[in-house]
C-alpha cells in the first residue's frame, strides 16, 4: 500500500523528471541544434553589417566596438527579414520547425512555400526570431561553455575568494565550480526557454493564414461533397440492383420445381439486372478517376430509361401505376439524371419494405408544375414490414439530391397512416 508520503515522493520525482526532460531531453537537444543553426544563418548578415558599420576597425576602443557589434546585430535582422520574403523560406523553416513542437502542434506548421504576402510577412517574423534567438544561444554556447569549463577546472583570478573558502574549511575549488555550474545552467536554461518560445510561436507564424485555412476548408468540403455523391450513386444504383436480384432469386427458388418457366424468366432478369449494375458501377467509379479533371460526375441513366426501370421492377412483383408527363426527355441532363435516381431509390424502398405475398401496388406521378419538376410516389403501408437494420440512407440521399438542385422533399405516412408518400420538387429553371 502506498502511503501519502510515498505519493508525495512519486509526484516530486515525476516533477524532477519532467523538468530534467524539458532542459536536457531529446526535444530540448533538438531545439538547441535548431537555435545553433539559426546562429550560423545569422553570421553572413552580421558580418556584412559589421563591415558596413566599420566595427572591425581595431583603432576603435573596446566599448565602441562592443556597441558597434550590437548595432550590427540590429542591422542584420532587417536584412534577414527581407530574404525571408522568398516563398521557399517558409517551406524550409517549416520542415525544421516541426522538430521543435509536440506532434499535435507540429501538424499545424505548414511545410509548403508562402503563396501570399501575409504568409511571407509571418515567415519573415519567424526567421528574424530564429536568427536572433539562435545568435544569443550560439554566442552563449561558444563563449560561455569554455569559460565555465575553465572556471570549474582552474578557478584563476579568484584568489581572494579561494582563500576565504579555505579559511572556512571548504575546498578552494568550490567558488569556481559554483560559478561555472551556474553559467552552464544559465546557458541550458536560456536554450530551453528560447526553444520553447519558438515552439509556441511556430504554429502562429508558420501556420496557415486565414485565407489558406478557408481554402483548405473549401477543398475539404469539395472532397466530402464528392464522397457523399459517390456514396449516393453507389447506394441508389448498386443497392437497387442488389435488392431486385435478391427478390428475383428468392422468387425463382420458391417456384423452381412447380413453375420452371417462371424460374427461367427470373434468372434471365437477374442476369440482365446484374449486367446493368456492372455498367452503372463503372460509370459511378468514374467519379474517383477524374482522369480529365472533370468533377461533374458520370453520365448515368435519365428519365428516358424510366420504362426499363418499371419493366424490371414489374418482374419482381412491384406493380407501379405510373403517370408521367410528356416532354421530360427535353429536361436538362443533370436534372433528369437526379430525378431518375430519386425515382429509382423511392421505388427500391417500396420493394424492400413490401410484403412477400402478391403484387405490391405503388403509384408514381412525374410532371412539371409552376417552373419545377414534381415527383410523387405513394404506396400502402398495411402490407409493409419493418425496415432492415442500418437502413434510412435512401431517404437521406434523396434529400441530399434535392437540396443540391435547390429543391426539397417530404416523406412520411398520410391518410391516417395507411399510405406512405414521398414528394420531391426540383426547380427546372434554376429558381425555387
Amino acid at each position: 500500500m502506498i502511503t501519502g508520503a510515498g505519493r508525495e515522493r512519486d509526484r516530486g520525482g515525476g516533477a524532477l523528471r519532467r523538468a530534467a526532460g524539458a532542459l536536457l531531453g531529446r526535444r530540448a537537444r533538438r531545439r538547441w541544434v535548431h537555435l545553433v543553426l539559426g546562429g550560423a544563418l545569422l553570421m553572413p548578415y552580421w558580418m556584412l553589417s559589421t563591415v558596413l558599420l566599420g566595427s572591425l576597425d581595431p583603432r576603435k576602443g573596446p566599448l565602441v566596438q562592443v556597441l558597434l557589434y550590437f548595432a550590427a546585430l540590429a542591422a542584420s535582422l532587417p536584412m534577414a527579414a527581407v530574404t525571408a520574403l522568398v516563398p521557399t523560406v517558409r517551406a524550409l523553416e517549416g520542415v525544421a520547425a516541426r522538430a521543435l513542437c509536440a506532434p499535435r502542434r507540429a501538424a499545424e506548421v505548414v511545410t509548403g512555400p508562402a503563396r501570399s504576402w501575409a504568409a511571407r510577412r509571418r515567415t519573415a517574423g519567424w526567421f528574424v526570431l530564429h536568427l536572433l534567438f539562435g545568435g544569443i544561444v550560439s554566442g552563449m554556447t561558444l563563449a560561455g561553455v569554455p569559460f565555465a569549463v575553465v572556471l570549474i577546472l582552474r578557478p584563476t583570478g579568484f584568489e581572494e575568494m579561494v582563500r576565504f573558502w579555505e579559511e572556512q574549511g571548504l575546498p578552494g575549488w568550490l567558488p569556481g565550480s559554483l560559478l561555472g555550474g551556474a553559467l552552464l545552467a544559465l546557458i541550458v536554461g536560456t536554450s530551453a526557454g528560447l526553444g520553447a518560445l519558438l515552439a509556441r510561436w511556430a504554429p502562429v507564424l508558420l501556420g496557415p493564414t486565414p485565407d489558406e485555412r478557408l481554402a483548405a476548408a473549401e477543398r475539404r468540403a469539395a472532397v466530402l461533397a464528392q464522397r457523399n455523391r459517390l456514396a449516393r450513386e453507389l447506394h441508389d444504383s448498386v443497392g437497387h440492383a442488389l435488392s431486385a436480384v435478391g427478390i428475383q432469386a428468392s422468387a425463382a427458388a420458391r417456384v423452381l420445381r412447380s413453375d420452371p418457366g417462371f424460374a427461367a424468366e427470373a434468372l434471365a432478369a437477374i442476369e440482365e439486372t446484374a449486367r446493368d449494375a456492372v455498367a452503372e458501377l463503372d460509370a459511378v467509379l468514374g467519379l474517383l478517376r477524374e482522369e480529365d479533371g472533370d468533377t461533374a460526375g458520370p453520365a448515368g441513366p435519365t428519365l428516358g430509361a424510366l420504362d426499363d426501370l418499371l419493366r424490371q421492377l414489374a418482374r419482381t412483383g412491384l406493380a407501379v401505376d405510373a403517370e408521367v408527363a410528356p416532354g421530360l426527355d427535353r429536361l436538362p441532363a443533370a436534372l433528369s439524371r437526379e430525378a431518375y435516381r430519386i425515382v429509382q431509390e423511392g421505388l427500391t424502398n417500396v420493394l424492400r419494405h413490401a410484403g412477400a405475398a402478391g403484387p405490391v401496388p405503388a403509384r408514381l406521378r412525374i410532371a412539371p408544375a409552376g417552373g419545377r419538376l414534381e415527383i410523387e410516389l405513394t404506396n400502402p403501408l398495411g402490407r409493409s414490414r419493418p425496415g432492415r437494420p442500418g437502413g434510412g440512407r435512401g431517404l437521406r440521399g434523396i434529400g441530399e439530391r434535392a437540396t443540391a438542385l435547390r429543391g426539397g422533399c417530404e416523406a412520411g405516412p398520410v391518410d391516417d397512416g395507411t399510405t406512405w408518400r414521398l414528394a420531391v420538387w426540383l426547380p427546372m429553371g434554376g429558381e425555387r
